[in-house]
């Protein structure tokens, strides 16, 4: 019988989770119930605590007990088959663990409880409602990973224990032995084999986890009627989403690029754009809260886009693990029948929120102060108007398969189909967006710091706008200069973009100047404009440097650009590449332990491909890591191609070593590049095309040469001496037994660029003769020990020749895409200011006086009038 305890525990712990966030939201419920903000039924506000603490404890154990399942191969467990397998190393069974769906649910709860546990020290008059709602969604979650039967066939979440012969049970194997655990499990996907993926992930759903507590905050004071003194609460959590949601999307941006061989670092593919949108909304959402403080403007606004901002978090979950959108995205989900619980999910949010918005929309403050040109509060709203423009102009298009599935499920027939060339589509709309961010946020964020009239504003821009002007006439006759074109888009994003930086940095000098606190907004401002230009720079003019200048077709099966976008390398043949020569040197794999990669004629391959033997002593320097003969692991999904670049002119030389597998499943040929990093651009490199690893050599007949110790024999433009014979031990990996006879010639070939050891092996096995030849990868050679003459000295060897081997590949210059990344640190840094200039504020006080944007306002601000209905 198996042993299912951990299993057992951790449905059990499932379950336990489900009912204590039942239990504490119901009990949140009833101690707010019928009360004022801040007063609540102290029992029922104990239980409420008591049950999300076990809410919490039980979460924690179903992710020992499921990492348990993973770490421990307990491949009798469907999800760790399916995820996992023997040789992984640890840190990527961490991502075992959130590839699946059951895993990310899994983990977004976690952060859910680790969020809840800090608001139950610091939400104080607010916990009770707040937690109510927080303990609400733990409840919907926490149902997605239940995997319970209810009624009939009528199912409740999927869990991540079910047992691999409940979830496959026509396999034939049970009918034999319904005790059966394979021996490995089907591997995390190959993709996913990137440090990137150990820390993305979590990040991403701690950035949707905190958009959680906003929305908390809103709807509690919609329900308490105290619609008010929750912004200053719900913006610092806010600030802390807007950083670690958008950190979270670079991440998932940086290592689509050095992971994935489409050329670049986004896509918009529909996952991606579902966590794009609802990133715009909640950047808009904290100016309008910011606006509310500072000058008690944009309330209505403010709880729009807080509560809009946690339901298109729900709407992403939905669109990527309902399975709606099938073809249209290469990385979501497959359904696992939670559709209809995920749109329950989504739509009793939907409904709790806008019900409650529509109930006290006429009791939410509003003014009566008039904006004009002059107000920087007018400039702020415009530039967040932008972002939700943006925002939905993504929603809209990537939302076509839902109106299709959703026509559909009514009997209407629809056929509306996603762009065709969906880059150029979000494109040519998001470029514009740009334009706004980038002019408004520079705008608004000079007029927030100065009191504003005509000529103070024209006085603080003037130095700006001229350099501005001069900066992008500069880099536009740079570009013309090299023979390139400026899209008339391309100049408005450079001028407003590089507006957007010196507005910024003219303002932040200014502070400094003054000796006022930094403006964090100003900060990010600054690295988002950086972004906008690198954007612009390495997307624009990224320059392709592998052309075909041979003037022939590699295949007529290749479409025209890859015959025209790449080059093909013979193995040690230098092949002129844009100002470089290239060469491709060989085949690499990753050895543990070993630093670097280790080549793979130094590796014997034995029945376990996970194992191999060293063929010669592996080293780094002087350091010793194997010695010939010893085994030693190897990871062998994936390949790595050594090419060295050499610049012509200044001599400067790096290697890079792209990565390929060829994986059938996932469509053939998976590569992913390698980029040498400049100063002022990249080079990414990925291989294109290899031969068919799995078709056999076609070699050339066998041309028998009879050699004594010492001769020396001519091999097509190399030649090779024959220094003698030795025994072939166990480090061959023959297998040998007792009375079996096992020797290997000892021949050295003479190559272009070094000397290759060749060990033949002549073998006898049971009065049975067999020969093992030995391949020269690099030349195309393989030699055989056919005969031995032990009485006359003499030794037959056979030769025969092959195809060198070749990679295809391609490389291309992205110019400052520098800027892109070190933006992100700027803008992740002016959200990081802004957040510890908040650290000090009570986390519930009620509402007093302007507050100031994300820093405080340098000085002191008459609150407009503000017209207020009396609230019920």
């Amino acid at each position: 019988m198996l042993n299912t305890l951990i299993g057992d525990v951790g449905h059990l712990s499932v379950i336990v989770a489900f009912v204590a966030a039942t239990v504490a939201a119901y009990s949140y419920y009833m101690a707010s119930r019928g009360r004022a903000l801040g007063d609540t039924d102290p029992a029922w506000l104990r239980l409420g605590r008591g049950a999300f603490l076990v809410h919490g404890a039980a979460v924690v154990a179903v992710i020992a007990c499921l990492f348990g399942i993973i770490h421990g191969h307990r491949y009798e467990y469907y999800y760790a088959w399916s995820h996992s397998s023997n040789h992984l190393p640890v840190y990527y069974m961490i991502s075992c663990f959130w590839e699946g769906q059951e895993g990310s649910f899994l983990l977004w709860i976690f952060w859910h409880v680790l969020i809840g546990l800090v608001l139950l020290r610091v939400a104080r008059r607010w916990e009770a409602p707040v937690m109510t709602v927080f303990a609400g969604v733990q409840l919907f979650l926490t149902s997605m990973i239940l995997g319970v039967v209810v009624v009939g066939n009528l199912k409740i979440g999927s869990s991540p224990f079910i047992l691999l012969r409940d979830f496959m049970p026509d396999l034939p194997v049970w009918k034999t032995d319904p005790n059966f655990v394979p021996k490995d499990g089907t591997g995390l996907n190959a993709l996913l084999q990137n440090y990137w993926m150990v820390i993305h992930p979590p990040t991403l759903f701690l950035g949707f986890a905190l958009t959680l507590v906003p929305f908390a905050y809103a709807v509690a004071a919609l329900w308490k009627g105290d619609l008010t003194s929750w912004v200053r609460p719900a913006t610092r959590w806010t600030l802390w989403g807007g950083l670690v949601l958008g950190v979270g999307i670079m991440m998932g941006a940086y290592w689509a690029y050095e992971t994935l061989n489409f050329g670049g670092y986004w896509n918009w593919d529909p996952v991606e754009n579902a966590v794009y949108i609802p990133w715009l909304v909640l950047v808009a959402s904290l100016h309008g809260m910011v606006l509310w403080q500072r000058s008690r403007l944009g309330l209505r606004t403010s709880f729009v886009l807080v509560i809009a901002t946690f339901l298109l978090i729900l709407y992403a979950t939905f669109l990527t693990r309902s399975g709606v959108l099938g073809n249209a995205s290469v990385h979501s989900f497959t359904d696992l029948g939670l559709s209809g619980q995920l749109i329950i999910y989504l739509m009793a949010f939907v409904v709790l929120s806008i019900g409650l918005l529509v109930w006290r929309w006429k009791q939410i403050p509003i003014s009566d102060k008039e904006l004009t040109t002059y107000n920087a509060e007018l400039w702020v709203f415009v530039g967040a108007t932008v972002l939700c423009l943006g925002a939905f102009q993504v929603l809209v298009t990537t939302s076509i398969p839902v109106y299709n599935a959703f026509l559909g499920f009514v009997g209407i027939k629809s056929n509306m189909a996603l762009p065709a060339d969906q880059i150029a589509h979000y494109t040519k709309i998001q470029l514009w967006m740009g334009v706004g961010v980038a002019f408004f946020s520079g705008l608004a964020q000079v007029m927030w710091w100065q009191k504003n009239n005509r000529e103070s504003l024209t006085n603080t821009l003037t130095v700006p706008a001229m350099l501005t002007l001069l900066g992008a006439a500069l880099v536009i006759l740079l570009v013309r200069y090299y023979g390139l074109k400026m899209e008339p888009v391309y100049i408005v994003l450079l001028t407003t973009a590089l507006f957007g930086v010196l507005a910024n940095l003219s303002m932040v000098l200014t502070l400094l100047r003054r000796k006022v606190s930094l403006s964090g907004g100003g900060v990010a401002h600054i690295g988002i404009a950086l972004m906008l230009l690198g954007i612009l720079a390495s997307a624009g003019y990224s320059n392709v440097i592998s052309k075909n200048v041979s003037g022939l077709l590699y295949s007529r099966e290749f479409n025209e650009e890859m015959n025209r976008d790449n080059v093909l390398l013979w193995r040690n043949d230098k092949a002129p590449m844009g100002k470089y020569d290239v060469t491709y040197t060989g085949q690499y794999f990753d050895v543990p332990g070993v630093p670097g990669y280790v080549d793979k004629q130094l590796l014997f391959r034995t029945a376990d491909e996970y194992k191999a033997l060293a063929r010669a002593d592996i080293k780094r320097g002087e350091q010793v890591y194997y010695k010939a003969g010893d085994t030693l692991e190897i990871l062998p999904e994936n390949t790595y191609y050594r090419v060295e670049y050499k610049d012509r002119k200044t001599g400067e030389a790096f290697t890079l070593y792209p990565r390929a597998q060829v994986n059938e499943e996932m469509g053939g040929l998976l590569a992913s590049p390698d980029i040498k990093q400049f100063a002022s651009h990249d080079i990414y490199s990925h291989v294109s095309s290899i031969p068919d690893p799995n078709k056999e050599k076609d070699w050339s007949e066998v041309k028998e040469h009879v050699l004594s110790i010492g001769d020396t024999i001519f091999l097509n433009d190399y030649f090779a001496v024959f220094r003698g014979v030795e025994p072939a031990h166990q480090t061959a990996g023959l297998g040998l037994q007792k009375g079996d006879l096992a020797i290997q010639g000892d021949v050295i070939v003479h190559g272009e660029k070094k000397q290759y050891h060749v060990h033949p092996m002549f073998v006898v096995r049971n009065r049975l003769i067999g020969r093992v030849p030995d391949e020269v990868e690099d030349l195309g050679l393989r030699l055989s020990l056919l005969n031995i003459d032990p009485t006359k000295g003499k030794f037959t060897f056979g030769v025969s020749t092959t195809q060198k081997d070749y990679i295809i590949l391609k490389a291309v210059e992205k110019p400052f895409i520098n800027l892109l990344w070190s933006g992100t640190l700027l803008m992740a840094l002016g959200f990081g200011m802004a957040i510890y200039k908040r650290r000090r504020e009570p986390e519930a006080s009620a509402e007093s006086g302007a507050a100031g944007e994300v820093t405080a306002a340098p000085q002191k601000r008459p609150n407009p009038r503000v017209r207020q209905q009396k609230v019920a």
